[in-house]
């Protein structure tokens, strides 16, 4: 691949001088110096588990900011509508203004709803269905980097870091790969390890393919070269 040089040419007698300037030479330093640290950094991480990692058994889905509501109140279209969950957790709807959704079962937001709206209809029957799912913040699985498109994704039952990456769309060109991080925190301790991400999805080693907890913050850093 052909390298752009940055010159400084100038007239000395018959003849051109071309020099290459100070300001390039020292920023493929830096970077240099840069790429050396972060490589050195990343290999003292230790490696991800495969297996074998504590996941509570799945519980009821609880409503977080973000997700999607469908309210239906049977026999009452104009009470009926479809909400988004605010960044405060709170929903507004038809006759009640400002009622908490999230931390809530929708059997739960439904009977709330029901009950507030019992003040102007007779026997309210209320269903609530969640489309476009993300859940309390601890719940969902975070991609940041400059190698991928930033995203938060709900976690679901026995994910790995591969149905992640698929959630996201993979990798940019850019991305260093193997030099990513997973970040874990638990009651007890926090945790960073690292992760094979370009020997997963370029050499489809899945010993690379590592389980998933909720919580967990998957960081892709960018390639210098």
């Amino acid at each position: 691949m052909a390298t752009s040089v940055n010159l400084n040419c100038f007239a000395k007698g018959a003849k051109i001088v071309c020099r290459q300037k100070k300001t390039f030479i020292r920023l493929v330093a830096t970077l240099a110096t840069l790429a050396s640290l972060w490589g050195c950094a990343n290999s003292n991480l230790p490696p991800a588990p495969v297996g074998g990692v504590s996941v509570s058994p799945a519980k009821d889905y609880l409503i977080g900011p973000g997700d999607q509501l469908d309210i239906f109140v049977w026999r009452n279209e104009d009470l009926s509508t479809n909400v988004p969950v605010r960044p405060d957790g709170r929903i507004s709807i038809p006759l009640i203004n400002d009622l908490q959704a999230a931390d809530k079962t929708p059997t739960q937001l439904g009977e709330d709803i029901a009950s507030k709206l019992a003040q102007y209809v007779q026997d309210p029957l209320v269903t609530v269905i969640v489309k476009g799912f993300l859940g309390p913040f601890s719940e969902q699985i975070r991609i940041v980097g400059a190698g991928v498109v930033p995203r938060a994704i709900p976690y679901r039952e026995s994910m790995t870091l591969l149905d992640a990456i698929i959630e996201v769309g993979g990798l940019n060109e850019f991305a260093a790969g193997n030099n990513a991080k997973v970040w874990r925190r638990s009651l007890e301790s926090e945790n960073v390890f690292r992760v094979r991400l370009d020997d997963l999805l370029k050499d489809g080693d899945l010993s690379a393919n590592v389980a998933l907890v909720p919580g967990d913050v998957i960081i892709v850093p960018q390639s210098w070269f």
